[in-house]
C-alpha cells in the first residue's frame, strides 16, 4: 500500500488514445478562377502576355512563330547578320575539312601499322629459318 504502488497502477493519460475523427473536406475549390475563360481572366487579372523579349548586349530580340527575330526597335544591321552567317559557314566548312584530314591520317596510320607488323613477322620467320639451317 505505498504511494509508489498506487501511482504505478494509475494510467497517466487514460487507458487508450483515441483522437476525434475530422470531417472530410468538401472538394469544391475556394477559388472560382478555373471557371473563368481565358479572356475574362486576362481582363480581370491583367494576364495579357506578349511575345517573350530578350535583350543581349543592347540587342533586342522577340520570339515569334518559333524563332527569335530582331525586334523592330533593334539596332543590329542586316549586314552584320549576313557577315556572321558567312563566318559560320566558313567555320563549318573548315571543321568538315579537318574531320576529313583526321580520318585520312587515321587510315594512313592503320596501313603503316599493318605493314610494320607484316615486316616484323617476315623478319621473325627469316630468323627462325636461319637458326634451323645452322
Amino acid at each position: 500500500g505505498t504511494t509508489l504502488d498506487l501511482l504505478s497502477k494509475m494510467p497517466l493519460f487514460g487507458n487508450t488514445f483515441s483522437p476525434k475523427k475530422t470531417p472530410p473536406r468538401k472538394s469544391a475549390s475556394l477559388s472560382n478562377l478555373h471557371a473563368l475563360d481565358r479572356s475574362t481572366r486576362e481582363i480581370e487579372l491583367g494576364l495579357e502576355y506578349g511575345a517573350p523579349v530578350l535583350n543581349i548586349g543592347g540587342q533586342s530580340l522577340k520570339f515569334e512563330d518559333g524563332q527569335w527575330v530582331t525586334d523592330s526597335g533593334g539596332n543590329t544591321p542586316n549586314k552584320e547578320v549576313q557577315k556572321l552567317k558567312k563566318r559560320n559557314m566558313q567555320l563549318e566548312e573548315e571543321n568538315n575539312l579537318l574531320k576529313l584530314k583526321i580520318e585520312l591520317l587515321l587510315d594512313m596510320l592503320t596501313e603503316t601499322t599493318a605493314e610494320s607488323h607484316l615486316i616484323q613477322k617476315e623478319l621473325e620467320d627469316m630468323k627462325n629459318h636461319y637458326k634451323r639451317k645452322k
